[in-house]
């Protein structure tokens, strides 16, 4: 047992458990403050997660009241089996067609939000091909998960074949040689590449010729939207203020990309802002006039229409209304 010493105050006596209540107090408010949130991104850092890294270097997150992780993804990394394992409260879909998908095939997840307003997935052809029509006969090289994608439309609207196309490998490498072959891409990535490599090259959005997906979205477990409907809603509030300012002022979310994924390079960075600006990808479409992050029924119908018609789904197992939650942005109006 201690003995406080005779010489301490009565006074000094008293003020101790005073102060260990407050310090009590204290712990608690900061417990309470910060709601731990963990997102899981598609790739490895780059502008295309920018708003959400800048949420997180801004400050928007913990003024929502979050204490949010950013954790990468990359090419052998299943974020929707980690999601549904507990690692992850949302994960970002590469596109929404991606998501009805998974949840036809059993993980029960949710769409709440959409970044980009249009799916950034382009073919590029060498600079003698001037339109999609033109790419008829040569070859086409696209990964395999095209082929539960955009590749069942290309080939509806295009007429292009199966057997035009090779296994691309994620090396820009066999197009750089071979004047007759085209390639997948992502908008903001892969041209910058080959323009860096010498090569003229023609950028093809699907996107621009009615492919209906979203992308960069925000789904999660219909468990975590039940559950912790408050955190989501604060989460995709404060990730669209988030895109709004990356867009402004890039820099504090750049910081963030450079330090989670140190080959990103400046030149890369500014590029791909540029093209996400000139291409109106966050903010064209139905955010200019909804706000950043909308979802509206009618582009839901036509993701689900096109998936439905390329017999991708089975309309007996999934319903549009099931993958997807317009809670969450339909009034929240972050203006671009």
């Amino acid at each position: 047992m201690t003995h406080t010493p005779a010489h301490l105050s009565r006074a000094a006596r008293l003020a101790r458990p005073v102060v260990a209540g407050l310090l009590g107090l204290g712990a608690l408010g900061a417990a309470q403050a910060q709601e731990k949130f963990t997102y899981m991104t598609n790739w490895y850092a780059q502008a295309e997660h920018g708003g959400f890294y800048q949420a997180l270097a801004t400050g928007l997150y913990k003024k929502a009241g979050l204490d949010v992780t950013i954790k990468m993804g990359g090419p052998q990394v299943n974020i929707v089996q980690m999601m549904a394992a507990g690692q992850g409260d949302c994960v970002m879909g590469s596109s929404d067609l991606q998501m009805i998908q998974m949840r036809e095939g059993g993980v029960p997840v949710t769409t709440v939000a959409a970044v980009f307003q249009k799916d950034p997935q382009v073919l590029i052809a060498h600079d003698d091909v001037k339109k999609f029509e033109d790419l008829k006969g040569k070859t086409i090289l696209i990964a395999s998960s095209a082929q539960r994608g955009y590749w069942p439309w290309l080939k509806a609207k295009f007429g292009f074949t199966d057997a035009q196309t090779r296994p691309y490998t994620f090396n820009i490498q066999p197009f750089v040689a071979d004047p007759n072959v085209a390639q997948q891409g992502y908008l903001t990535s892969e041209p910058y590449a080959i323009q860096k490599a010498g090569v003229k090259a023609t950028t093809l959005m699907f996107s621009d010729f009615g492919f209906p997906a979203y992308a960069t979205t925000i789904s999660c477990m219909d468990k975590t939207v039940k559950e912790r409907n408050k955190a989501v809603g604060a989460f995709v509030k404060a990730t669209m203020e988030g895109w709004k300012s990356y867009l402004a002022d890039p820099a504090p979310g750049n910081a963030l990309i450079k330090k989670d994924n140190p080959n990103m390079t400046d030149d890369q960075l500014a590029y791909s802002v540029a093209k996400l600006k000139e291409m109106g990808m966050v903010t064209g479409g139905d955010a200019g006039k909804l706000g950043i992050g909308i979802m509206t029924d009618a582009r839901i119908k036509a993701s689900y229409d096109f998936l439905v018609s390329a017999k991708l789904i089975d309309p007996a197992k999934v319903k549009a209304s099931e993958a997807y939650d317009t809670e969450f942005v339909k009034d929240l109006k972050v203006m671009p």
